[in-house]
């Protein structure tokens, strides 16, 4: 009966039921993790297959539209250049189109910003003595963020061991 456990029993027990329940759960998750990574694995299998088969189609089609235009009349060797030159003409504008939106990233300033405001003054002084990257010339640098930052967003809210 549980009156008459002592207290030293009762909390060997909890900590067993919770050692148990710990890794219980642990065995869980590993069970749904290895079933999710087989069912990803399988995704990006067939996914790759139908890229592979995808451009086999490609290869083909390219192969279709240069007879075709053989057969409207021009040479061979102009029918395949023509189609050439249009994939690479596609390539291009991929790479132009690619290239400008990594050349929009911006990095992650904020965090830094707000990282080199939590420094301490010993930081801050090993920071000025180190030279300076240079920078590219390019768009002025937008002014500083003077907002608050993450650490001071809920300061002025009580906190829950005040409360009580």
């Amino acid at each position: 009966m549980p009156e008459d456990e002592s207290l030293g029993a009762l909390v060997a027990q909890a900590s067993h039921h919770i050692s148990t329940l710990v890794r219980s759960e642990i065995e869980l998750a590993k069970a749904e993790l290895k079933f999710d990574a087989k069912r990803v694995g399988t995704a990006a299998g067939l996914f790759g297959a139908a890229a592979f088969i995808g451009h086999l189609c490609l290869i083909l089609a390219s192969f279709a539209i240069a007879y075709g235009l053989v057969a409207l009349g021009l040479s061979a060797w102009l029918a395949f250049a023509i189609v050439t030159v249009f994939y690479l003409l596609m390539a291009a504008v991929l790479v132009f189109v690619g290239y400008r939106r990594l050349k929009g990233l911006t990095g992650m300033k904020r965090t830094v910003r707000s990282l080199k405001s939590l420094k301490g003054p010993e930081e801050e002084e090993l920071a000025e003595e180190a030279p300076a990257p240079a920078r590219r010339p390019g768009p002025p640098a937008p002014p500083p963020y003077t907002g608050p930052t993450a650490g001071q967003v809920g300061s002025h809210r009580e906190s829950v061991i005040d409360a009580t």
